[in-house]
C-alpha cells in the first residue's frame, strides 16, 4: 500500500465534537447583507441629527476596519495553530464570514450616506489615532505572538473591542429607530458570539497543557494586555461619544463585554461593574440575538431560512476547568 501523502478529512470520524457542533451552528446561522432592506430605515435615518449622522458613520467605519483585520490577517494566522482538519474547516467559515461583516457595513453606507460622506467615513477610519494604535495591538500579536497568544488577542477583539461600536446600533434598536441597520448588527453578533467562545475553548484546550508556571505566566500576559486594550478603547470610546453624551453608558458597557471576553478564555472576570445589570437595558434587551419576527417579503429578519438559532451561552464549551 502506497504510503499517505495527503490526508482527506473524514467528518464521520472527528476528533473534538466540537468542531462539528460550531460547523453546525456556523452554517445553519449563514446570512447575507443583500437580504436585509436597508432602504427601510431611510426615513429614521432622516430624523437624527448631524451629530448622529457622524456617530453612526464613525461607529461603522471603525467596525468595518477590525472586521477587515479579522478576515484579512487575524483567522489566517490563528489557522496556522490548528489542533484537528475539521478546525481549519470552521475557520475557514469564520474567516468567510468576517468578510462578510465588513461587506456589510458598505452596504449600510450606500443605503444611508451620501458619496462624500462615505469617503469621510474611511478618512476617519484610516485615521483615527486610537482605532489604528488597537489594530497595531491585535495586528502585532498576529504576526508576532504564539498560539495561544493569537487565541487571546481574536478574543479580546471580538468578544470586547467590537462593542463600543455594537453600542449604538443597539441603542437605536431600543428606540425603535434603524431597526435594519440593527438587525445587520445582531446578526453580526449572533456569529461572534460563537466565533469568541470557540476559539475561547481552543485556547483553553492548549492553556491546560501548560504547566502551573506557564499557566501563571499567561495569565499575567492577558491581563496586562486588557489592561492595555481597555485603556485605548477608553480613549477611543472619548472620540466617538462624548459629543453626544453616551460615554460613560458605553465604558459600562465595555466593562461588560470585557468580563465576557475573559470568560471565554476560561478566567475570571475584571471589572467589578461589569454586569449586565449594570448596562442600559434598552442595549441589553438588543444584545439579544433571537429572530426577529419579520415577514419574508417585506422585511427579512435574521430567521431568513434558517429557523431558529441561538447564540452560544457562556458554558456551552465548558471544558471541566475551574475557573481561578
Amino acid at each position: 500500500m502506497v504510503d499517505t501523502y495527503y490526508k482527506a478529512i473524514n467528518w464521520n470520524k472527528i476528533e473534538d465534537q466540537v468542531d462539528k457542533a460550531t460547523w453546525e451552528k456556523l452554517t445553519s446561522q449563514f446570512w447575507l447583507d443583500t437580504r436585509i432592506p436597508l432602504s427601510n430605515d431611510i426615513d429614521d435615518w432622516r430624523t437624527l441629527s448631524d451629530t448622529e449622522h457622524t456617530l453612526v458613520g464613525h461607529v461603522f467605519g471603525g467596525l468595518t476596519l477590525l472586521d477587515t483585520l479579522q478576515s484579512q490577517d487575524g483567522i489566517e494566522e490563528i489557522r496556522k495553530d490548528i489542533r484537528t482538519q475539521a478546525e481549519t474547516a470552521v475557520f475557514n467559515n469564520i474567516q468567510f464570514m468576517e468578510s462578510v461583516h465588513a461587506k456589510s457595513y458598505s452596504s449600510i453606507f450606500s443605503t444611508l450616506n451620501t458619496a462624500e460622506e462615505i469617503e469621510e467615513i474611511f478618512e476617519w477610519t484610516d485615521h483615527n489615532e486610537f482605532l489604528q494604535k488597537k489594530a497595531e495591538y491585535i495586528n502585532e500579536i498576529y504576526k508576532n505572538g504564539t498560539g495561544l497568544e493569537k487565541k487571546v488577542a481574536s478574543v479580546f477583539l471580538e468578544t470586547f473591542l467590537f462593542y463600543s461600536g455594537f453600542y449604538t446600533p443597539l441603542y437605536y434598536l431600543g428606540n425603535n429607530k434603524l431597526a435594519n441597520v440593527a438587525e445587520i448588527i445582531k446578526l453580526i453578533i449572533r456569529d461572534e458570539s460563537v466565533h469568541g467562545t470557540y476559539i475561547g475553548y481552543k485556547f483553553q484546550l492548549g492553556y491546560n497543557e501548560l504547566s502551573e508556571e506557564e499557566q501563571s505566566k499567561m495569565q499575567d500576559w492577558m491581563y496586562d494586555l486588557l489592561y492595555k486594550l481597555y485603556d485605548n478603547e477608553e480613549k477611543y470610546t472619548h472620540t466617538l461619544y462624548d459629543d453626544i453624551g453616551w460615554t460613560d453608558e458605553v465604558l459600562v458597557f465595555l466593562r461588560y463585554n470585557a468580563n465576557k471576553a475573559l470568560m471565554n478564555l476560561g478566567q475570571s472576570p475584571l471589572f467589578p461593574d461589569g454586569n449586565a445589570e449594570d448596562v442600559n437595558p434598552i442595549v441589553m434587551n438588543g444584545v439579544s440575538t433571537g429572530t426577529s419576527n419579520h415577514d419574508f417579503f417585506s422585511q427579512v429578519g435574521n430567521g431568513y431560512l434558517m429557523g431558529k438559532v441561538e447564540a452560544m451561552k457562556d458554558n456551552d464549551y465548558d471544558i471541566g476547568r475551574e475557573k481561578k
